[in-house]
């Protein structure tokens, strides 16, 4: 799976939750899920069990706590998938 296709998994999962619509017209790498697309932290959990179910991953607490930005969810999201 190629990261722009993993990039586009991932905004379906994260469109219900974003509060800042063109922050997310505008997803880079470097987005911030809190502070950019002012998600709140309570949502961040929603989307780490939904990612988990979409790519029949798990993620630990570890893993999870660094999952902020958009870059660290696809290097986490890649690590797992190479684990399977």
């Amino acid at each position: 799976m190629t990261n722009s296709e993993i990039i586009e998994k991932l905004k379906l999962i994260v469109k219900p939750f974003v509060q800042d619509q063109n922050a997310f017209e505008n997803l880079t790498e470097s987005t911030d899920f809190l502070t950019d697309l002012k998600i709140n932290s309570a949502n961040l959990v929603d989307i780490v069990l939904d990612i988990e179910d979409a790519f029949g991953i798990e993620i630990d607490n570890q893993s999870m706590e660094k999952m902020l930005n958009i870059q660290a969810t696809l290097d986490i999201i890649e690590t797992k998938l190479a684990q399977k």
